[in-house]
């Protein structure tokens, strides 16, 4: 049976246009926008009728970095997808990216088939896949192929980590080599893993074992040198890059060379590294634990030039990173030992709050906030059009946004499954209202009305920004 709502009376904002515009829904896609008060628009009738005066009617949120039920440290990310996407409705994004896993010794489609297991049938919004490859071999580089052509078509390798996911230059070459042919995107965490964990060990031998210490040894230069490196690699392969959560101005600066120089190279930034910094990690008491995350919160002077790596385009897209671990019982296995702090902070509620928030304060434009948070994102990872925009044809992915009402951050309020909040206390002004996931309202008013099993696994196509 046909379906249609209509959104009357909203400022539509996407990443190209802003217009005064209602909205047609109708089987779960957008089936067309007209100018308020025209002919066309008042002869629409609907099922339902969504009231978005004085509102902005703006595209669900892409978040193409979640970890969701992520094993780390001996302890597992405490959102799974259903606790997580809900989480994600709330905040108005509509559709999550996360990693699936191969461990040493299995094969990719092993570890993509795990992560299907935990997702189907669970998710509140709409979920696609990367794939961290752990273990680069012959076989793994052959199945490569065959995950792009099933829609999978990034790989993320690390850096950091030595003897879990690690991979040497060698085996980031070969991955490189191969998405160059099979038109798959590299995704990089950039640290110089091998001298930090010496690093560690000379800070844990000193006694320094507090949080703030993960932030001093993992040293801004040594993730400008990762990514300097990754980007040399992947100009010898031929290869796009994609470099993950860039907290520096020196990576950054490594970046905007690279594009510069034209090259197909693209980096990403979290909220949590625009709006907290290495004060957070050294909070008193083991408080800091809460903010430990890799690569690390960095000292405030940075977020200058993230934000302006946001505004000339030499970053293309704020994700979450999410990877929530409780503090009691998960932070605290760090007590005494900052190497033992599971990495990874809640986000995936706060994002395109804390991005309107940036545009009331004047960093980003409202329509730079749309592209960073679903249409950079969507095009990044094969998502565009069905996902971040609204147009015809679209995915009815639509979030009506209040811009005017303040609301205040707090793990009491918050829906993550995590006890504490890393914006404890924060202000911003603007708030989603109502959501609608593929046409279905799952947030109405400022009531959750979806159901785990509403979203639905999407394949991707390979990166828009290089076709």
């Amino acid at each position: 049976m046909s379906t249609r709502t209509l959104i009357r009376g909203g400022l539509v904002v996407t990443a190209a246009d802003e217009i005064h515009a209602d909205v047609l829904v109708e089987d779960g896609r957008v089936a067309a926008l007209a100018a308020h008060h025209t002919a066309v628009a008042d002869a629409w009738t609907a099922d339902r009728t969504i009231d978005a005066t004085g509102k902005y009617v703006v595209p669900g949120g892409v978040d193409a970095h979640t970890h969701m039920e992520m094993p780390f440290g001996g302890t597992f990310a405490s959102d799974d997808f259903e606790t997580g996407t809900r989480a994600a409705a709330w905040g108005g994004t509509t559709t999550i990216v996360d990693f699936a896993i191969q461990r040493r010794g299995q094969t990719l489609r092993e570890g993509l088939d795990t992560w299907h297991a935990k997702a189907d049938g669970r998710c509140a919004v709409d979920y696609g896949f990367h794939m961290i490859m752990a273990d680069v071999n012959e076989r793994s580089l052959k199945e490569m192929d065959l995950l792009v052509e099933e829609g999978v078509a990034s790989f993320k390798l690390f850096m950091a980590y030595p003897g879990d996911l690690y991979s040497d230059d060698g085996q980031i070459l070969r991955a490189m080599q191969r998405a160059s042919y099979n038109g798959g995107l590299i995704m990089m965490h950039a640290e110089n893993g091998i001298a930090i964990d010496v690093l560690v060990e000379q800070a844990l031998a000193r006694g320094e074992t507090d949080p703030r210490h993960h932030g001093e040894v993992r040293k801004v230069l040594l993730e400008a040198e990762a990514t300097h490196r990754a980007i040399q690699l992947a100009r010898v392969a031929g290869a796009p890059l994609y470099v993950v959560h860039v907290s520096a101005e020196e990576a950054v600066a490594e970046l905007a060379a690279a594009r510069d120089k034209g090259l197909p190279v693209f980096g990403e930034t979290c909220p949590q590294y625009l709006f907290l910094s290495t004060d957070n990690l050294a909070e008193p008491g083991f408080e800091g634990a809460k903010y430990v995350c890799s690569t690390p919160l960095r000292p405030r002077a940075h977020q200058a030039a993230l934000w302006r790596g946001l505004r000339t385009d030499d970053l293309q897209v704020v994700s979450t990173d999410h990877c929530p671990f409780c503090f009691s019982g998960q932070k605290e296995l760090g007590r005494g030992d900052f190497s033992r702090i599971p990495n990874g902070l809640p986000g995936v509620e706060h994002r395109m709050d804390l991005l309107h928030q940036a545009v009331v304060d004047g960093h980003i434009s409202r329509r730079r906030w749309i592209d960073i948070a679903c249409a950079a994102p969507a095009r990044m990872f094969g998502l565009y059009p069905k996902k971040g925009t609204i147009a015809p044809g679209a995915d009815a992915d639509i979030v009506v946004y209040d811009p005017h009402t303040e609301q205040t951050l707090s793990a009491g309020t918050h829906h993550m499954n995590v006890d504490y909040s890393v914006y404890e206390g924060r202000t911003v002004t603007g708030q989603v209202e109502t959501v609608l996931s593929r046409g279905d309202v799952v947030i109405d008013g400022r009531a959750f009305t979806g159901r785990a099993g509403h979203g639905v696994y999407v394949p991707r196509s390979t990166c828009q920004y290089l076709s």
